[in-house]
């Protein structure tokens, strides 16, 4: 269900008992300046309606009339050039059916170009040797994997739910690079039958032998240095039980080190005191989390579904009852409890729309997408969880609402205070005040190299008639 109203009697009793536009110009003595456009939508390209098959053309070759399908869950990078790039995810191929994919597609001036793997859903993965790039490599259909760019542009891939090298679906643990057109099987098993648990191996020291165990819906992050960072998700942990995690990995010089939280499932958070680092603080267990490196490489986590300071409430992942909107910082290896409550399913605090205060935080919610901006604030869009309503109702439900945190407060940007509201499309390529995209969860964000932000696709239940997935592209320029 993607919208819901509860009593407050009732979530209280269920507490107790118990997861990256604008235009300017210069003036002349005759002629005023245009202004620079700023905190304004625009749609870019994709259709303004649900559950659109892909138009791929001619691998290779972009063209204006080319689009990947509608999807959730899909991943998303950056390159070096300000590129944007997309792969898989769970949604629609070039016939119209729906299921896992494994195209990868690239976003570069104005146009799509579908670049590598296949039109067709549920492919198995080509996986080759590991550690050797062959131009017949292809990571198999998944989604709710996760994703980094390196400091050279290379793409790489962890993990999802999809299909290995045998065709069989499963949750996967593999580790893929994209460099110089080709994929690279970096780490991981090329199979997902076995249930594969985590190598935790020794707390702080990488070891050849270290992996983390198959996951899906983990956080993933790329530190300063270019090292790829994982936390969490749903999956196996040292001892093969299913559960959610809160395993925070490092993987550098082909190595991976367990660096903290705890090698079995669903643990509850240490949060310490608000605003101070300790070595024993740590997130709970979540999948779905939002994650932002600021500019001095710090790593930040926002929300996600799992567990508070309190109790057991989510073992499987995301769902109506374990929603977090809780803000951590890790640095110099200790995390920090920055803003948000330790206790799960909590409202909005929107205050007014465009001013920072102390007061004001995103409610709690799993599968929001996020960016961060040239000037190190973290920006953080939609998602499934709560909106301002408070009373006698507490209200959830897909989300368009846009916030920035920077200077230690939330702003609210963007969007609607309220849940499950329709995309206001305006003009394709114009930007308009009143242009916002839909509610929705799952969708993926990308920064270009002039700072602005990008968004595209997702799921989206209730915001447009009958609901589904969209494929609708939206750049906005803080």
């Amino acid at each position: 269900m993607e919208y819901m109203i509860k009593p407050c009697a009732a979530f209280l009793s269920i507490m107790a008992s118990l997861f990256m536009s604008g235009c300017g110009g210069v003036g002349s003595a005759r002629t005023s300046p245009i202004p620079t456009i700023h905190n304004e939508w625009t749609w870019m390209g994709g259709a303004s309606v649900v559950n659109q098959k892909g138009t791929y053309g001619t691998q290779g070759t972009g063209a204006s009339s080319d689009a990947p399908g509608a999807r959730s869950y899909a991943c998303s990078w950056t390159d070096s050039s300000g590129d944007l790039w997309l792969f898989g995810g769970y949604g629609y191929d070039s016939t119209g059916a729906s299921g896992d994919l494994n195209d990868l597609w690239k976003y570069s001036g104005g146009k799509w170009t579908w670049v590598s793997g296949s039109n067709l859903i549920e492919q198995a993965g080509m996986y080759g040797i590991k550690g050797t790039a062959v131009p017949n490599n292809v990571p198999g259909a998944r989604y709710q994997a996760v994703s980094w760019t390196d400091p050279s542009g290379n793409l790489w891939l962890f993990g999802g739910l999809g299909i290995d090298s045998n065709g069989t679906r499963g949750d996967l643990n593999d580790l893929w690079k994209y460099s110089g057109g080709q994929w690279t099987w970096m780490s991981g098993s090329n199979t997902s039958a076995d249930r594969r648990p985590g190598v935790y191996g020794t707390l702080g020291t990488a070891d050849s032998g270290n992996i983390p165990g198959q996951r899906v819906d983990a956080t993933s992050w790329m530190d300063a240095s270019g090292n790829l960072w994982l936390f969490g998700g749903s999956g196996n942990d040292s001892n093969g039980n299913v559960g959610i995690l809160n395993d925070l990995w490092k993987y550098s010089n082909g190595q991976w080190t367990w660096m903290s939280g705890s090698k079995t499932v669903n643990q509850l958070g240490t949060y310490g005191i608000q605003g101070t680092a300790a070595p024993g603080n740590t997130p709970g267990a979540r999948t779905n989390a939002s994650s932002w490196t600021d500019a001095e490489g710090n790593l930040w986590l926002f929300g996600g579904a799992g567990n508070d300071s309190t109790g057991v409430l989510c073992k499987s992942g995301a769902g109506s009852l374990c929603n977090l909107n809780d803000l951590w910082k890790y640095a110099g290896g200790q995390w920090t409890w920055m803003e948000g409550s330790n206790l799960v399913d909590q409202h909005g605090t929107y205050g007014t729309q465009g001013t920072a205060a102390s007061g004001n935080v995103p409610g709690a919610r799993w599968g929001a997408v996020s960016w961060a901006d040239a000037a190190g604030n973290l920006w953080l869009f939609g998602g499934f969880g709560f909106d301002s309503t408070t009373g006698s109702y507490t209200v959830y439900g897909d989300l368009n609402d846009l916030w920035k945190y920077g200077g230690g407060q939330w702003t609210w940007m963007s969007g609607s205070n309220l849940a499950a509201q329709p995309g206001t499309y305006g003009t394709q390529g114009m930007v308009a005040v009143s242009n916002v995209p839909g509610a929705r969860n799952s969708a993926v964000s990308w920064t270009d190299a002039g700072g602005n932000l990008w968004l595209f696709s997702g799921d989206d239940s209730l915001s447009i008639a009958n609901g589904g997935k969209v494929n609708d592209l939206w750049k906005y320029q803080p």
